[in-house]
C-alpha cells in the first residue's frame, strides 16, 4: 500500500466540509467518518473507477453512485467487517483505503438510480479507516454539489483578499508611524495572530511583538532565521596564500523558508538583498493568505532596515575616515553629496528614538545622514530638499549652509527645535531674512557682546537660560519647556542674570541689545 500522498492544493483557499453540509439547498448527511470541523475540501470529483487512486490528487470530495460496486459486494448481509463471509466487506475497505492513500477529503453516495440506499459495508469501512462518508439525496445532483463548492471558493477567495487588502493597508500605516519596526511587527502579529521578530544581522533580535510562544518556538524560530540569512564570505588566508582545498560554490541562500515545531508554524523571510536582517513569524494555523501578509511585512521591514541610497553606506564610510584622519568638512562633503544642506534637529513626541526609528525619519526626510543621540536625532538634509512635519515628531530646520557653516547650522537647528517645542509647533524653520546685525561689522559686533556679556561668562546655563527667555518673550512657561527644566529654575536663572549684568530685563531696549549680543556667539 503506498503511503499517503500530500495533496496538491489548488492556489485558493480550501472549504471547509461542515460549510458543504450547511448548505440547505444540497441536503447532504453525513453518516460516517469523523466529524472534525477541521476536515476541508480543496475539489469535487466525480468517478465510477473501481480504484479512484490514479485520478486523485488529493483533497477532494469523491463523489459515486455506486456503478463501480460489483454485483458480488452488492449484498447486504454481514457487519462489514473484512475477512466475513461475503464480497462486499472486502471491496469497500479496498475502495476506501485507497481513497485514503490518494489523500481524498470525503466521500459522497448518491442515491438512486443505482442505490436505494448507502450500503452497510461502505459505511463501515468509511468509519474504520476515518474518511467522512456523505449521503447525497437523489434531488441533488452531482453537479450541484461541485457548483455549491466552487461557490464556497469563490467567497472564501474574495474574503481572504480583502482580508490581504486590508493588512496591506494597516501595515503601510504602521511603516508610517514614528516607530515603524515596532508598529509593523505589532501590526503583523496581530492580523496572524502569533507572534513576529526582526532578527539582525547578528542572529540577535532586534524587536518582537505579538503573543508569547510556546516553549522550544523561539530557539526553532532563531535556528530557522539562520537558514535565510546571507553567509558572509570566508577569510583569506595570511598572506594571500590560497586555501588548501578548493572551496565549494556557494548555494544562493533562499529569500524565506517554513517549519514547525508540534502545532506551531515557522516561517522566516530574508528583508532585502545581503543586509542581513530577517522576519520570523510564529503562528498556531497558516492560512491561505498570511504568506502574502507575511511577504508585505517584509518588504516593509527591508525598506526600513536598509540602505536608502545606491552606495550611501560606502561614502559615509569614506567620510568618516578621512574626518578621523583630520580632513576638514569642505573636502569631506562632495562624498555626501550636494555641499549645502540643512541641519535638521529632531525630537519624539513619546518614545525615546532608537536606531530603527531614526533611520525611518532619514528616509521620510530624504537623506542617509542621520546622528542617533539619547534624546535627539540630527540630519544633514540636502538644500534643495524641503522638510516637512513628521508624524510623531518636533522638527527644527536650520538655514542652507556650507560644510563650514555647519557648525552654525547645527545650532540654529537646535534654537529652532526648542522654539517648536515651547510653542508646540511640528517644525520651526530658522529665519533667513536680513537682519539688524548684517548692518554691524561681524569683529565690532563679537566684540561689543563679549563685553557685555562678560559677567556670564563661565556660566552657560545662565546664557542658554536668557537665550531661551529672550527668544520666547519672557514666557516663564515657554522657556520650562524648552529647556527641561521648572518654572521657578528658569525666574532664578533669570533673576540672577539680572544682577550679575545690572540691568533691567523688563525694558525693552536692554532686552534687544542683550538679544543682539547672544545672537554673536
Amino acid at each position: 500500500m503506498p503511503e499517503t500522498a500530500a495533496p496538491a492544493v489548488p492556489p485558493t483557499p480550501p472549504v471547509p466540509l461542515q460549510s458543504l453540509l450547511a448548505r440547505e439547498d444540497l441536503a447532504l448527511r453525513q453518516i460516517a467518518g469523523p466529524a472534525d470541523p477541521g476536515v476541508v475540501i480543496h475539489w469535487a470529483h466525480t468517478s465510477e473507477m473501481a480504484d479512484p487512486y490514479p485520478y486523485l490528487l488529493g483533497g477532494e470530495l469523491l463523489l459515486t453512485a455506486g456503478v463501480h460496486i460489483p454485483e458480488t459486494a452488492r449484498g447486504e448481509g454481514g457487519t462489514g467487517r473484512p475477512g466475513e463471509a461475503g464480497g462486499a466487506a472486502e471491496y469497500f475497505d479496498g475502495y476506501v483505503s485507497r481513497i485514503v492513500a490518494a489523500g481524498g477529503a470525503a466521500l459522497g453516495f448518491g442515491l438512486a438510480p443505482v442505490h436505494d440506499t448507502v450500503p452497510r459495508a461502505l459505511v463501515a469501512a468509511c468509519d474504520r479507516r476515518g474518511l467522512p462518508l456523505l449521503e447525497v439525496p437523489p434531488q441533488t445532483t452531482f453537479s450541484g454539489v461541485a457548483r455549491a463548492v466552487w461557490q464556497l471558493m469563490a467567497q472564501a477567495r474574495t474574503a481572504e483578499l480583502r482580508r490581504v487588502t486590508e493588512a496591506q493597508q494597516q501595515l503601510a500605516a504602521a511603516a508610517a508611524r514614528p516607530d515603524p519596526v515596532p508598529a509593523v511587527l505589532r501590526r503583523l502579529a496581530q492580523r496572524l495572530g502569533g507572534r513576529a521578530v526582526l532578527y539582525g544581522p547578528d542572529g540577535t533580535e532586534v524587536a518582537a511583538a505579538g503573543r508569547r510562544a510556546p516553549e522550544g518556538v523561539p530557539a526553532a524560530l532563531a535556528e530557522l532565521a539562520g537558514v535565510v540569512r546571507p553567509v558572509p564570505p570566508a577569510s583569506p588566508q595570511p598572506g594571500g596564500a590560497p586555501a588548501a582545498d578548493p572551496q565549494p560554490v556557494p548555494r544562493p541562500q533562499p529569500a524565506s523558508a517554513a517549519g514547525a515545531l508540534g502545532p506551531t508554524r515557522l516561517s522566516v523571510y530574508a528583508l532585502g538583498a545581503g543586509g542581513g536582517f530577517v522576519l520570523g513569524v510564529a503562528t498556531a494555523r497558516r492560512g491561505p493568505g498570511d504568506h502574502t501578509i507575511a511577504s508585505v511585512a517584509a518588504v516593509l521591514l527591508a525598506l526600513l532596515t536598509g540602505e536608502h541610497q545606491s552606495g550611501a553606506g560606502a561614502a559615509r564610510s569614506s567620510a568618516l575616515v578621512r574626518l578621523l584622519l583630520g580632513a576638514p568638512p569642505a573636502e569631506v562633503a562632495p562624498l555626501l553629496g550636494t555641499g549645502r544642506r540643512l541641519v535638521v534637529h529632531a525630537r519624539p513626541d513619546a518614545q525615546v528614538p532608537d536606531a530603527i526609528a531614526a533611520s525611518a525619519l532619514g528616509a521620510a526626510l530624504g537623506s542617509p545622514l542621520v546622528d542617533l543621540a539619547p534624546d535627539l536625532v540630527r540630519v544633514l538634509v540636502p538644500a534643495d530638499r524641503e522638510p516637512q512635519p513628521q508624524p510623531g515628531w518636533t522638527l527644527g530646520v536650520s538655514a542652507a549652509a556650507e560644510p563650514h557653516e555647519w557648525p552654525q547650522a547645527d545650532t540654529q537647528a537646535a534654537r529652532a527645535l526648542a522654539r517648536a517645542r515651547a510653542t508646540r509647533a511640528p517644525l520651526v524653520r530658522h529665519a533667513a531674512r536680513p537682519a539688524l546685525e548684517d548692518l554691524v561689522p561681524r569683529a565690532e559686533a563679537r566684540a561689543h557682546a563679549r563685553a557685555l556679556l562678560a559677567p556670564l561668562a563661565g556660566r552657560p546655563a545662565l546664557a542658554e537660560t536668557l537665550r531661551g527667555w529672550l527668544s520666547l518673550h519672557g514666557s516663564w512657561d515657554r522657556t520650562s519647556v524648552a529647556l527641561g527644566v521648572h518654572r521657578n529654575t528658569v525666574r532664578q536663572r533669570i533673576a540672577r542674570c539680572a544682577a550679575l549684568l545690572d540691568a533691567d530685563l523688563d525694558d525693552p531696549d536692554v532686552r534687544m541689545e542683550l538679544w543682539f549680543a547672544l545672537r554673536q556667539q
